[in-house]
C-alpha cells in the first residue's frame, strides 16, 4: 500500500514540476490547467461525499427513532425532536430511543476515525483496532469487572476504558525502538489481539451462567438500552480528540508517503504519530465502552469512504462520517428484519464487515499486492 502511495505522489509531483516548467517557458498552459482542475475535482468530490454521508447517516437516524413497538413516521419524529410532539412522543424520543441513535452516531465516528488513523500509519488496509488488540484490551477491561468484581454498567465502562488504554501503551512500549514504526506496530498489535483473545476466552471459562451471559451480549456489540449516561462522556471523548485527529489530517496524509518523504517536508513524525495514535486509542477504548467491540466497522469505513472520495490521504472526516452512517443504518436494519433488539448489530457489522474483508483480500490478490 505505501508503494502505491509513494508512486501517486511521485507521479503528481512529477506533474506538478512538468507543469511549473511549461508555465515557465510559456508553452502548455493548457497542462498547468489541467493539472489545477483535477485538484479542484477531487475536493468537490469529497465534499459531495461528505456532505451525502452526512444527509445519509441523520436519514438513517430519523428512521432509527421511529422504529420500534411504537412506530413514528419521519414527520412525527422531525416534530418531537423539535418539541411540537405529544407528551408520550416526546417521552419515546427523548429518553428511549435518542440516546440510542446519538451513542450510533459517535460510535460510528470514533471507530471511523480511528480506522482511518491506524491504515494510515500502518500503511496497511488491514489496520484496524479489531486486528491490532486495541479492541480486545478493552473487552478484557470489561469483563475482568463482569467476572470478578460484579460490575455495573459504569464500573463495566470503566475497565473497557482502563483496559483499552493499558493495551495501546503496552503496545508502544513493545512497539518502540526510536521510534513506532508502521510493520513493527503492526507486527506488535497481531501479536497483543492473540494473547488477548485467549485471556478472553479464560475469563469466559471462569463465568457463571448470568455472568457469561451479560459478557456475551456486551462482547457482540450492541446499541440496546444505551441511555443519557453513556451520550456525555462519550461526546465529551468525541468532541476533543476527533477534531484533533482532523487538525493533524495533513501531516498524516504526508506520513503515508513514509516517514523520509515526511520528515523531508517537515512533518514531526513521530510526535504526529504519538498524538494521532494515543487519540484514536482512547476513541476506541471510549466507544468500546459505549457499545462493545463493533466488529469491523473500523476497518471498513475508511476504505469505503476512500473508494468513494478518490482522494489520497486518510479522509477523516469521510471516514467518521461512513462510520456513523454504518452503524446507524444497520443498527436500523437489524430492527426491520429481526424485530428491536433480536440482533445485536455487531453481529450485523461483522457478517457485512467479514465480506468486505474477504472482497478486498481478493482484489488486494488479485492486483498482486499479496
Amino acid at each position: 500500500m505505501s508503494s502505491t502511495v509513494k508512486t501517486d505522489t511521485d507521479t503528481g509531483a512529477a506533474s506538478g514540476t512538468a507543469g511549473a516548467a511549461a508555465a515557465r517557458t510559456g508553452g502548455s498552459l493548457r497542462a498547468v490547467r489541467t493539472a489545477g482542475g483535477l485538484s479542484v475535482r477531487l475536493d468537490l468530490r469529497t465534499l459531495l461525499v461528505t456532505v451525502l454521508l452526512a444527509v445519509v447517516a441523520l436519514a438513517a437516524s430519523v428512521l432509527l427513532i421511529g422504529t420500534g413497538d411504537f412506530p413514528m413516521s419521519p414527520g412525527d419524529v422531525l416534530a418531537t425532536l423539535t418539541g411540537s410532539g405529544t407528551t408520550a412522543q416526546e417521552f419515546i424520543v427523548n429518553d428511549l430511543r435518542l440516546p440510542r441513535v446519538l451513542v450510533g452516531l459517535l460510535v460510528g465516528a470514533a471507530f471511523g476515525v480511528a480506522g482511518a488513523v491506524f491504515q494510515a500509519v500502518s500503511r496497511n488496509p488491514l489496520g484496524s483496532p479489531d486486528v491490532l488488540g486495541f479492541s480486545q484490551g478493552s473487552t478484557v477491561g470489561a469483563l475482568l469487572i463482569i467476572v470478578f468484581f460484579q460490575g455495573g454498567a459504569a464500573a463495566i465502562a470503566a475497565g473497557s476504558v482502563v483496559g483499552g488504554v493499558v493495551t495501546g501503551l503496552v503496545i508502544f512500549l513493545l512497539a518502540w525502538k526510536g521510534g513506532i514504526h508502521g510493520y513493527r506496530f503492526v507486527l506488535v498489535g497481531i501479536g497483543a489481539a492473540a494473547m488477548l483473545y485467549a485471556i478472553v476466552l479464560y475469563l469466559m471459562t471462569k463465568a457463571n451462567i448470568v455472568e457469561a451471559s451479560q459478557a456475551t451480549t456486551w462482547m457482540v456489540g450492541t446499541l440496546s438500552g444505551r441511555d443519557w449516561s453513556q451520550v456525555w462522556p462519550l461526546a465529551l471523548v468525541c468532541a476533543v480528540l476527533i477534531p484533533l485527529a482532523l487538525v493533524y489530517g495533513r501531516p498524516l496524509r504526508m506520513l503515508e508517503m513514509g516517514d523520509d518523504a515526511a520528515y523531508a517536508l517537515g512533518v514531526p513524525v513521530q510526535r504526529v504519530r504519538m498524538v494521532l495514535l494515543v487519540a484514536a486509542v482512547v476513541l476506541v477504548a471510549a466507544s468500546t465502552a459505549a457499545a462493545g467491540p463493533i466488529a469491523f466497522l473500523a476497518l471498513t469505513a475508511p476504505q469505503l469512504a476512500r473508494r468513494l472520495t478518490r482522494a489520497p490521504g486518510p479522509n477523516l472526516l469521510p471516514a467518521a462520517l461512513m462510520g456513523a452512517a454504518l452503524l446507524v443504518s444497520a443498527d436500523w436494519i437489524s430492527q426491520q428484519v429481526f424485530g428491536a433488539d433480536q440482533l445485536p448489530v455487531g453481529v450485523l457489522t461483522g457478517v457485512l464487515g467479514g465480506c468486505y474483508l474477504l472482497w478486498l483480500l481478493a482484489s488486494e490478490r488479485k492486483a498482486g499486492r499479496i
